[in-house]
């Protein structure tokens, strides 16, 4: 009897991670073509101030970034999920300059600091 529910539970947490893996894929389908669809691309929330932080740098630098604020779509939690599991980051901010990932507030403003966001960007400043 208890071989029949060993292998009862190992059928059924095999089929929920086959579930999972499914489920998170769509998630991580839609960030990468996010990220290879647009220059600039911020995983936001909207009401983030660290998110509003690496908004106005591109603000600043007149670049208008394609935003996914998370908080304002069903689906904000699993794309967190699929952004951590491809950066090994949860936190929003996350920032894209072509397809590469430049990180948070603190990692987008001190590359701006340092000039390095302007040249990723193909930017001249004065």
């Amino acid at each position: 009897m208890a071989v029949k529910f060993l292998i009862a539970l190992i059928l059924v947490i095999a089929a929920s991670l086959c579930w999972v893996s499914s489920a998170d894929s769509s998630e991580a389908a839609f960030v990468k073509k996010t990220i290879s669809a647009h220059k600039i691309v911020i995983f936001s929330k909207s009401y983030c101030p660290y998110c509003r932080k690496a908004k106005s740098v591109f603000k600043e630098l007149k670049e208008v970034p394609f935003v996914v604020e998370l908080d304002e779509r069903d689906d904000g939690w699993n794309i967190q999920d699929a952004l951590s599991e491809i950066v090994g980051r949860r936190t929003v901010p996350q920032v894209f300059i072509n397809g590469k990932h430049i990180g948070g507030s603190d990692d987008t403003v001190e590359a701006y600091q340092s000039g390095k966001l302007a040249k990723l960007l193909g930017i001249e400043l004065n």
